[in-house]
């Protein structure tokens, strides 16, 4: 019994230094993360003029590209240690300006939500998205007049939501009951909370200010004056849209990879970057 308890105050001293350790290290990046919202221009998207504008570090002015110009990637990569295989994924976008590639790459949990970050982007430019809540309103987290970031209002919204599936028959009590399981192993609110104060963070320390070139550019435009397609990318799109309609569970990088198929090679690659 002593044994024991002597192995379990060492492992116990052992596991305060590591979280004390852990904590520190996730702070620090955290810490350096805000630090960019004051340092780091966005890349911003321009649907009525069908341009993109890069804010390269160190630049003194805004790179502005043409949407359909735009190249985009997924990259899937894994590494071997003493605990196994572990796989990262990433979502990158960019052009070639003066023979250097100018890109914006980040980390995504997994391929499917790589590939769904660049489907966002490219629905809204497309004007098939108009909104957050066009996205996430299957998942029914944003209500109307709620802010668009996630935080309390989206945990109360999932709440009704259930609710209302339980109510409706839709689940049972039992779905329910390891929903509440779930939240509580989770913490609650607490996340939602830390949340909301991250939001008024980053509102309190600001943002960096934009070039006065690209608040011009960020101008709305007429209707008349707005950027149409190319045709290319018309009857590409149309193609892709008729390719998912007759095979809806069929993964899209396939259905991109049969509209492409019997393109002829020349015109394979300038549009390909802006349908995908």
């Amino acid at each position: 019994m002593e044994a024991v308890s002597g192995i379990f105050l060492v492992a116990w001293g052992i596991a305060i230094k590591m979280w004390l350790a852990t904590s520190a290290v996730c702070f620090a990046i955290w810490l350096h993360h805000h630090k960019l919202f004051t340092k780091v221009i966005p890349t911003r998207f321009n649907r009525q003029r069908r341009e993109v504008c890069f804010m390269p570090e160190g630049a003194t002015e805004p790179l502005f590209v043409p949407w359909e110009s735009l190249s985009a990637w997924v990259v899937q990569g894994q590494s071997a240690s003493q605990y196994g295989i572990t796989r990262h994924y990433g979502m990158g976008m960019g052009f070639m300006h003066e023979g250097e590639l100018v890109s914006v790459e980040f980390q995504c949990g997994a391929l499917q939500l790589a590939i769904a970050n660049w489907e966002a982007v490219r629905g809204y430019m497309e004007y098939e998205l108009n909104d957050l809540h066009a996205i996430q309103d299957p998942l029914e987290l944003q209500a109307p007049g709620d802010p668009p970031h996630e935080g309390l209002h989206t945990f109360r919204n999932a709440r009704a939501s259930l609710h209302r599936r339980i109510r409706e028959k839709e689940v049972g009590w039992i779905y329910g009951f390891f929903w509440y399981v779930y939240h509580v192993m989770t913490l609650w609110t607490l996340p939602n909370h830390l949340v909301e104060w991250e939001i008024k963070r980053i509102a309190k320390v600001g943002r960096k200010a934009l070039p006065e070139a690209m608040l011009e550019w960020s101008e709305p435009l007429p209707p008349e004056q707005w950027a149409k397609p190319s045709a290319e990318l018309v009857r590409l799109s149309a193609k892709v849209k008729a390719l998912i309609k007759r095979s809806p569970r069929k993964l899209i990088t396939e259905v991109f990879a049969e509209a492409y198929r019997s393109e002829p090679t020349h015109k394979k690659a300038p549009v390909k970057r802006g349908l995908i």
